[in-house]
């Protein structure tokens, strides 16, 4: 199964600057519970903008540049390439960035997507591609309202591919 997990703002915001907009503790918290123990495959900007792999996970990172290396990650030259190497794996996430994010949806190579939906609009320079209803039919919602720790209403959803 391959799920995109992503956390996009109303306006299918997703970041800017390389960088994520908002800080929501318990996003990033089921996000870690969610992929700990799997395969995480993402573009080069966003694991640069990590900087380092993620405990307890596979990373795979999917670039161009055939030289590019980094310590206690796998490299993978395509999508196709980064999905390979984890074919063994029940569950592949797929993390980001934008441009992987709007491949894997036009390539139709997810099964599902576990969105963190953040009820706010932001200025940002990537996006999240559109959730078409004729392609994926939601299955699971948890709202939130906001508190001390997290600034702005949001909801854990899921889609399954109709």
């Amino acid at each position: 199964m391959i799920t995109v997990i992503a956390a996009i703002a109303k306006n299918n915001a997703l970041g800017k600057d390389n960088d994520l907009i908002w800080h929501l503790p318990a996003d990033l918290k089921r996000f870690k519970k969610v992929t700990t123990g799997h395969y995480i495959l993402m573009g080069r900007n966003t694991f640069e903008s990590i900087g380092k792999p993620l405990p307890n996970r596979t990373t795979i990172i999917i670039t161009r540049n055939k030289n590019y290396f980094k310590d206690g990650c796998l490299i993978a030259s395509s999508l196709e390439a980064a999905i390979e190497l984890a074919k063994e794996e029940e569950e592949i996430f797929i993390i980001g960035g934008a441009q992987i994010y709007k491949e894997t949806i036009a390539k139709n190579l997810a099964d599902k997507l576990d969105i963190t939906l953040v009820h706010n609009e932001f200025d940002a320079d990537v996006f999240f591609p559109e959730i078409a209803p004729n392609v994926w039919k939601e299955v699971v919602r948890e709202d939130f309202i906001a508190d001390e720790k997290n600034k702005y209403d949001y909801s854990f959803v899921s889609y399954k591919k109709i």
